[in-house]
């Protein structure tokens, strides 16, 4: 039989500082290690399935001797019922650990999210925005909750004050926190279906936003004056001015004006290739460029005081022109509308002044054709079809008269 160990006292196990490992008896297997004089732990040595194990039972003298022998006894009892008090240990902690996942709250589970999103999103801006409308409207309401516990209620709190007044920060709000409880979920925070969950749910609570909601269409200026405005619009100086212009000839967006480099520009070809990671719809756009959009380009190049920005339209600083850059300029011009308008003004002049298939004007704007069987057979963008519409359209922009009908 091994050697059983002298039953040392209280006061005797207070004098063992020096490092190494004590046997302190009263229970087979239970020692004091000692690391130094601040570093005493207690640790049960026993066999666990034919295999030695080290059990620890805590520090010293925070776990006193008196409790040491008791929770050593315990584990020798799991121990011999067939327990594995480490493992069961283990377990324990790993079931903690999962309960406090789903206790976080959903301020934190949003920004994890948000940051797990982020890089997928086209620009700083996105992120802004779903940051703020949670902030603004979710957090001060279910901020502190646990997101395993948040429930239709809780979710109806939060849109029921805006979902007719501020319809559509609204229905992005619904959206945004519906996103976040689904990643929480296969994060296993939460579990059960999503309370923000819009069909079959939530429709059942809110009126469709078609129904509350009044559509506001960006401000443009009709067709019949848009020659006028363009001639105005020479008299400004400024590379904002020329950007404008050139967004007027091409019928881009704004963004993507701004953010055109002279890489896309084939001059030979007389084509603007914007990259689909600069395009709305992700997909790679060609614009032709008409005589009048190469000449302005030609002018922005003559003019350029720095050969070495990428930007065509660069601020005076070298970087991209500012989002409000464009309406700057309609604004000193007096003019009730905004860049983004003028899509829509070279649409009504498609529609109601030429002869031009919608589809073509469609392309042109770069808007998935609605028709999916079509769009699912075209492969061409037609381009050499647009070059002469786009050809027309700067004709029509930059005449004295622009009344005529394009045939």
């Amino acid at each position: 039989m091994p050697k059983r160990a002298k039953e040392l006292s209280a006061l005797e196990v207070g004098r063992l500082k020096s490092p190494g490992s004590y046997a302190v008896g009263g229970v087979s297997g239970l020692y004091l290690y000692v690391n130094d004089a601040e570093g005493r732990s207690w640790v049960l040595r026993t066999m666990i399935a034919g295999k030695r194990r080290h059990i620890g039972l805590g520090g010293y003298p925070s776990v006193t001797l008196a409790q040491a022998r008791e929770k050593a006894r315990a584990a020798r009892d799991s121990v011999s019922k067939g327990i594995d008090p480490i493992r069961e240990k283990q377990e324990a902690a790993s079931a903690l650990r999962a309960q406090e996942a789903h206790r976080k709250s959903f301020v934190e589970t949003a920004n994890a999210y948000i940051t797990s999103q982020a890089p997928a999103w086209k620009n700083a801006k996105h992120r802004a925005q779903w940051q703020s409308t949670l902030r603004t409207y979710a957090f001060p309401v279910i901020g502190h909750l646990p997101v395993g516990d948040i429930t239709e209620v809780h979710v109806i709190s939060v849109l029921e004050p805006i979902w007719t007044t501020k319809s559509e920060t609204a229905s992005r709000l619904r959206g945004r926190i519906e996103s976040v409880l689904d990643w929480a979920r296969v994060k296993g925070y939460r579990e059960g279906e999503n309370p923000a969950r819009w069909k079959g749910h939530l429709d059942k609570i809110f009126p469709a936003q078609s129904q509350v909601r009044k559509v506001q269409h960006f401000r443009a200026l009709p067709s019949n004056r848009t020659a006028d405005f363009l001639r105005r619009l020479d008299n400004q100086e400024g590379v904002a001015a020329l950007a404008l212009k050139f967004l007027i000839l091409t019928a881009c967006r704004s963004g993507e004006v701004r953010g055109a480099a002279w890489r896309e520009i084939d001059f030979e070809n007389a084509v603007w290739t914007v990259p689909a990671d600069r395009m709305k719809a992700k997909r790679e756009h060609r614009v032709p460029l008409s005589t009048a959009a190469l000449d302005l380009l030609n002018r922005v190049r003559g003019e350029s005081t720095s050969n070495s920005s990428t930007l065509v339209f660069s601020s005076p600083r070298g970087g991209m022109l500012s989002d409000m850059s464009l309406t700057a300029v309609m604004r000193r011009l007096d003019v009730d509308a905004v860049p983004h308008g003028f899509r829509s003004t070279f649409r009504d002049w498609v529609g109601e002044l030429t002869q031009y298939p919608s589809d073509l004007a469609e392309m042109a704007l770069a808007h998935t054709l609605a028709n999916k069987t079509e769009a699912a057979y075209r492969r061409g963008d037609a381009l050499e079809k647009r070059r002469r519409m786009m050809e027309d359209w700067a004709e029509f922009c930059l005449k004295p008269d622009a009344d005529e009908r394009v045939n």
